[in-house]
């Protein structure tokens, strides 16, 4: 067999590969607007749709890491390809996690509403977050589609605004249980629903940087962002 016939090979099966994680991604996305839909209208059945979604989104990291450690095994990958094969793998990770995030904010939600606390509980600044984390996954994995590390860059300084709607709802919550203590304990469910929310973010920004990896071949986790600027340009 010649060596173009199995790099065309090659190329063809890490095609594959990649469109099963962008579907994957596609699946995780869905979860996050059900999850931020239950949130804002308080629905169960948005909430349980959520849930079930994720061992959809399981199932697909499990065959997804099969199929890689499959083609590892067979084409022995140079620098470079197999670079690409860790950060695919690393990649459906995070995307499982954040789809774990997703599954927590709805059993998140299904608690407030048994709560009864639904009408009382400032929830319009968690869906300014929610849209703000569901943006940054959406172009997380465009960019990851065209392996565009301009993008992956403005992901990492987007993440910063995730956070600091994370600190300024943490700090309006305290302010709210301490004018009600009625309602400290669905408000440590927001609270815990608002770091869900930060995480995804958080997934977001550790694929940008896994695009930077496959491209530029270096690892800009813990790197300051004027190092990180050096590097994708």
């Amino acid at each position: 067999m010649t060596e173009k016939h199995l790099s065309s090979q090659f190329d063809s099966e890490l095609g594959s590969v990649s469109s099963r994680v962008m579907e994957m991604g596609g699946l995780v996305e869905s979860q996050i607007r059900q999850a931020i839909y239950a949130l804002s209208q308080f629905s169960v059945d948005a909430a349980n749709d959520v849930t079930t979604t994720e061992s959809r989104v399981n199932a697909m990291e499990v065959e997804i890491d099969r199929e890689l450690s499959s083609i590892i095994a067979r084409r022995q990958p140079t620098a470079r390809d197999l670079r690409l094969l860790i950060a695919i793998s690393k990649t459906t990770a995070n995307l499982e996690r954040v789809g774990d995030e997703a599954a927590k904010i709805a059993r998140m939600v299904r608690s407030i509403i048994q709560s009864g606390a639904t009408r009382s509980l400032p929830s319009m600044e968690l869906r300014v977050a929610s849209d703000l984390a569901s943006g940054l996954l959406r172009k997380a994995l465009d960019a990851f589609a065209r392996l565009d590390t301009t993008t992956a860059l403005a992901i990492l300084k987007e993440d910063d605004l995730i956070d600091q709607e994370f600190d300024g709802f943490v700090r309006k919550l305290i302010t709210y249980m301490m004018e009600d203590p009625r309602m400290i304990s669905p408000s440590l469910d927001l609270l815990f629903l608002a770091k869900a929310i930060e995480r995804i973010g958080d997934h977001a920004k550790n694929i940008a940087e896994l695009i930077i990896y496959i491209v530029k071949g270096a690892d800009v986790r813990h790197s300051s962002m004027e190092q990180i600027e050096s590097v994708v340009k």
